[in-house]
């Protein structure tokens, strides 16, 4: 409670000071409540005995360090980088100035060329007052990016009749193709649709908006409705690109959090991923728990690069202590993920200072990979884990 005697919901108060203030706040009432522990847990090792101090001063010490840990990650800064120690003042006089990107190269864009001309007035010389005569072949040529507005059309299609001269038979052209049967809208709308909404995450009422600008006259329903019947035709698409991923020997699979719109405390559900060197694939679950990695990795039998998540090691040693499932994947943690115990390790135990001077020099082997093009990449990496990695 602060000065104004409110009770402050952190859930949804959005005033950054005041926030800031209820954090300081926190910290200082953790500090209190740890020297109080402190004490009180001091005074009871002297009840019990010299045994009890001592285990009684490691458990202290590991608490310390979790509220250490957890200041840090309020207040202390988010990077996990590390300065380079030979960046002095003279290294980096030497380094060039930062310039602009300047023009970026536009290969993708149509080019159309417009020719401008003096008007009839203006083709005489200000000097003798003779006529000015096109120089052939001469321009000042610029460049300008411009923009072809979107606009809607309603498209009549026809569909011929034919028939015999029997008159026993009728025969119709072909429409187009149609997501509903005898929907108003064509397939090329529904995409477009989608692809504002899910790619660029435009809100389907601001859709509407927009396409009555345009002179569209249409509502969120009737926009939902297009969505939904993609859905169904690609849903056979995207099954098999999820098999076509799980097919690889090596996948990497991960999960973040997906907020739903609605009051603060909502249900959150997880996005969850998986890669392979030909595809991604995505599954929004209610969980990430060990249930849904089921439901996303299947019986995949490989090897998956993981965060250290907990679900997929439940998962895993789930299919080894199994008689009738299919047999355990391998699990391989990815680097960021186990370095960042060595940094959270760091404050309290200085050994893991040179883990992570270690795990640093893998990355700046790895990094020598990017030197060269993607098609020798793998090659290039390959040789440098066998011939400098191992060796870390």
């Amino acid at each position: 409670m602060l000065s104004d005697a409110r009770v402050i919901r952190i859930e949804t108060e959005t005033d950054i000071e005041r926030l800031r203030q209820v954090a300081l706040l926190q910290r200082a009432e953790l500090d209190r409540l740890y020297q109080r522990l402190a004490a009180l847990t001091e005074e009871l090792a002297r009840a019990r005995g010299g045994d009890a101090i001592a285990a009684l001063q490691l458990e202290l010490t590991a608490i310390r360090e979790q509220l250490e840990a957890r200041t840090r990650a309020l207040f202390g800064p988010s990077s996990e980088k590390r300065p380079h120690g030979d960046d002095g003042p003279a290294r980096a006089a030497e380094r060039p100035p930062h310039t602009g990107h300047g023009p970026r190269a536009q290969g993708e864009l149509p080019q159309v060329e417009v020719v401008h001309t003096l008007d009839e007035p203006d083709r005489t010389c200000p000097k003798c007052g003779g006529g000015l005569r096109e120089m052939t072949g001469q321009h000042e040529e610029a460049e300008e990016i411009d923009v072809v507005e979107r606009s809607f059309r309603i498209v009549r299609h026809k569909r011929q009749k034919y028939t015999c001269r029997c008159g026993a038979c009728i025969e119709t052209a072909l429409g187009p193709p149609k997501l509903l049967p005898g929907g108003r809208y064509s397939v090329d709308f529904a995409v477009a649709v989608a692809i504002a909404k899910y790619t660029d995450h435009l809100p389907l009422a601001r859709q509407v908006r927009q396409m009555a600008r345009l002179g569209l006259t249409t509502d969120t329903q009737t926009l939902w409705d297009q969505l939904h019947a993609l859905y169904r035709h690609l849903q056979p698409t995207a099954a098999a690109l999820h098999a076509l991923v799980l097919a690889s020997p090596v996948i990497a699979a991960d999960e973040t959090r997906w907020p739903l719109l609605g009051a603060p405390g909502a249900s959150k559900w997880h996005a969850w991923s998986v890669t392979s060197p030909e595809a991604i694939s995505y599954r929004i679950c209610s969980s990430r728990s060990a249930a849904a990695a089921r439901e996303v990795l299947g019986d995949y039998q490989g090897i998956a690069v993981v965060d250290g998540y907990s679900a997929y090691k439940a998962l895993r040693d789930e299919r080894a202590e199994s008689r009738d499932g299919p047999p355990p994947f391998t699990l391989a943690f990815c680097w960021i993920h186990a370095r960042r115990r060595f940094v959270e390790a760091e404050p309290h135990y200085p050994q893991a200072t040179e883990l992570i001077e270690q795990i640093g020099a893998l990355y700046a082997i790895e990094a020598r990979a990017g030197e060269v093009g993607p098609d020798e990449r793998l090659a290039m990496l390959t040789r440098l884990r066998h011939t400098e990695s191992r060796a870390v």
